[in-house]
């Protein structure tokens, strides 16, 4: 349209020259033929121009079709991308959503469990459950008791039930987090080694309590187990207090983390398996066993049997022979009573030669 427009005042622009041009030569006859001429001109002129503006509205028609059908694609695709991308964008918040209630819940937990391992009897409940969930995990109900007492009247955390030997052995539930903190969080040497010889007082002592109160001769096993419930403090121990670790396997009382203890109690299984197994072969034997003296007994009064069948077979040949004799004898007597019956017709028919 701005093109049509030009167009159009270029026309108008020329025709006003060529008319001021004519205006300035006068009023002649030349001067007449010649706007004439000019007018001519100027009507072939004013045509081609409408020509040109009809076949640049076309173009531009064209051209604005053309532009507005890519404008509606471009727009259709744009908008299409876009709903796409709002959508992953919703999706994407939809899960940063969740992972931060996630988050605020894992933190709400983790600073439960700070409040729970910043309180020694807490701890100490906490150390027991996990322990509790281990062994429940790996064994059967009837393999293992909680808060068990013992003779002495010590009660234990757990006691498990293993035949003799090695005999029931005790677990007890040790968490010296302060020590292990201090130690971890040491700032220079002298705070590390201070923190270390505390850490070493600590399960010192509970190695000893454990030796004197879950090791009875002839009751447990000749052994306990120290459970560390945090894999950290376990290999804390064994990096820095090499020595004190010696000193547990010398008491018998041997320190077990969480992944430790499982593998101690899959073996504990095992090892019951193995004692019921045997157990149930002991059973088997003394069925063999009796069952062994029934066939023996069998043999004895099958062969009473077959002796007394022996003797029946005997008494029946006997029997046989003696029913031959009597139907034998039977027949004899026949024949002789047929006999005297014979003579007396005989004698009957005889004529009398006295007579």
């Amino acid at each position: 349209m701005v093109m049509t427009e030009m167009m159009m005042i270029v026309v108008t622009l020329v025709a006003i020259c060529l008319a001021l041009a004519a205006f300035r030569r006068g009023k002649s006859a030349e001067n007449v033929q010649d706007f004439a001429e000019l007018r001519g001109q100027l009507s072939q002129i004013t045509t081609q121009s409408h020509e040109l503006q009809r076949l640049i509205a076309e173009q531009m028609t064209q051209s604005e079709g053309r532009l507005s059908n890519r404008l509606e694609e471009s727009l259709r695709d744009q908008g299409e991308r876009t709903t796409k991308s709002l959508t992953g964008m919703a999706e994407k918040l939809a899960v940063i959503t969740e992972a931060n209630t996630h988050i605020s819940a894992l933190s709400s937990q983790v600073t439960q469990l700070q409040n729970v391992l910043s309180n020694k009897q807490a701890r100490g409940s906490f150390g027991e459950v996990q322990l509790e969930n281990l062994v429940r995990d790996a064994l059967p109900e009837n393999a293992f008791d909680f808060q068990a007492t013992l003779v002495n009247g010590k009660r234990v955390d757990c006691l498990l039930r293993l035949p003799n030997p090695p005999g029931p052995i005790c677990i007890d539930s040790k968490f010296p987090l302060e020590a292990f903190r201090r130690l971890t969080g040491a700032g220079n040497d002298s705070d590390r080694d201070s923190a270390r010889r505390a850490l070493e007082i600590d399960v010192k002592k509970h190695i000893q309590d454990i030796a004197e109160k879950y090791i009875i001769p002839g009751k447990t096993a000749e052994s306990a187990i120290l459970f560390l419930p945090s894999e950290s403090v376990y290999a804390e121990i064994n990096i820095q207090l090499p020595k004190m670790v010696e000193a547990s396997r010398k008491a018998r009382v041997y320190m077990a983390g969480p992944d430790n203890l499982m593998l101690l109690l899959h073996t504990v299984r095992a090892i019951l398996r193995d004692a019921r197994m045997h157990e149930a072969a002991g059973l088997i034997q003394t069925q063999v066993d009796l069952m062994m003296k029934d066939v023996h007994r069998l043999e004895d009064r099958v062969v009473k049997l077959a002796t007394h069948f022996s003797q029946a077979e005997r008494d029946i040949s006997d029997i046989q022979t003696s029913t031959r004799k009597i139907i034998s004898r039977g027949d004899k007597i026949d024949e002789i009573e047929v006999l005297d019956a014979e003579e007396a017709t005989l004698a009957s028919q005889k004529p009398d030669l006295l007579g």
